[in-house]
């Protein structure tokens, strides 16, 4: 099945729930703010598409760190700050029965789950 991470308030989540609804995909969706995450996940999604991939410097959960808090962040860091705060993830984060993860919504994304 394939699984949707983001927050519920999230449009570009919307977005992909409502394309995947039309398209008659099952999926399970996953609020990351109320379910949470754990590090395994953040491992596997940092594994897959790299940290800088997987992390959301232009929303505002970002901007509003102190600069302290997010400039030289080595990997082990980031990680844990995205643990902390999952908001920082960008939405969603797809997984598919296969084991592939994908990041953000985009043409790309949807044709690879159109197949």
């Amino acid at each position: 099945m394939i699984e949707l991470y983001g927050i519920k308030q999230c449009d570009t989540c919307r977005k992909a729930w409502k394309w995947l609804d039309e398209q008659g995909l099952e999926y399970r969706f996953h609020d990351v703010r109320r379910d949470g995450i754990d590090r395994s996940m953040v491992d596997v999604w940092a594994d897959a598409v790299g940290t800088e991939t997987l992390i959301n410097r232009r929303g505002q959960t970002w901007r509003r760190l102190d600069p302290s808090e997010r400039d030289g962040l080595d990997e082990q860091a980031l990680r844990a700050l995205l643990l902390r705060d999952p908001t920082l993830i960008k939405r969603p984060v797809v997984t598919t029965p296969n084991g592939t993860v994908h990041v953000g919504w985009t043409d790309a994304v949807r044709d690879a789950l159109g197949q």
